[in-house]
């Protein structure tokens, strides 16, 4: 079983960042993908960026550019660092993971439904 908690939501100004922690607990093979997601108040829960166990990494349009996810498997932690930073971008964000292989995909996804475990969520709240 897998456990994901997030950390390092907050409220900034338009322009700000901010650094989104998840710690991860349990095996290491359910965890060789790990994403960020977010939902907005109204909204559909989408995906913001991806990474497998080795470092390779996958983002939305959205925020190319100005988000990067990052990993230390040592400590079994994922990153999002989120830079110029929009109010478009309020939202809770997800943590998620899953294995290499799960629903016979092996490739990158940012689909919701191809992560079986996730975290609580974390509040990230950007004004203008």
């Amino acid at each position: 079983q897998v456990q994901l908690v997030e950390s390092g939501g907050g409220s900034v100004q338009s322009g700000g960042s901010l650094r989104l922690s998840c710690a991860a607990s349990g095996d290491t093979y359910s965890t060789h993908y790990m994403g960020w997601f977010r939902q907005a108040p109204g909204k559909e829960r989408e995906g913001v960026a991806a990474i497998n166990r080795p470092g390779n990494t996958a983002y939305a349009d959205s925020v190319k550019g100005r988000f990067t996810i990052s990993r230390d498997n040592a400590k079994n932690t994922l990153y999002l660092e989120m830079n110029s930073l929009k109010p478009e971008d309020t939202a809770m964000y997800y943590c998620a993971a899953r294995p290499r292989v799960y629903r016979g995909l092996s490739e990158f996804s940012l689909r919701e439904n191809n992560y079986p475990y996730w975290g609580q969520g974390t509040q990230v709240t950007v004004s203008s």
